[in-house]
């Protein structure tokens, strides 16, 4: 199974990049007969998989509302990758940011009802 994986895999060169990064991804489109490029901008979360089965997600946010999105690899709609910033994290899945969001929540809510039952 291997050696036809092999035979068959796209062949892509993209630039080096992890979890952390701000990347733009450069997507094809088809729409009835015509085909046209939109940018995906955000922050890679995390990449898993190996070889021509790899993926990636990129997290962007629109207006207040975050998006994820998940790639493949070897997509042959990828038109391009540019790496815009690189980031240090700690952990391939960076979901900090949704974790600090619900703790702040989750503060607020539990000083408001320790304010409101105070007797």
């Amino acid at each position: 199974m291997t050696i036809v994986e092999k035979e068959f895999a796209v062949k892509n060169e993209f630039p080096k990049f992890g979890a952390g990064d701000t990347v733009t991804v450069h997507y094809k489109i088809k729409e009835g007969n015509k085909e046209r490029i939109q940018q995906f901008r955000g922050v890679v979360i995390q990449r898993s998989g190996e070889l021509h089965t790899e993926t990636f997600t990129v997290r962007k946010m629109s207006g207040n509302i975050g998006v994820e999105r998940i790639f493949p690899i070897a997509s042959p709609f990828i038109d391009q990758i540019e790496v815009n910033k690189h980031g240090k994290v700690r952990r391939a899945r960076n979901s900090n940011k949704e974790l600090t969001k619900k703790r702040k929540a989750i503060h607020l809510i539990s000083l408001f009802l320790c304010l409101f039952f105070k007797n």
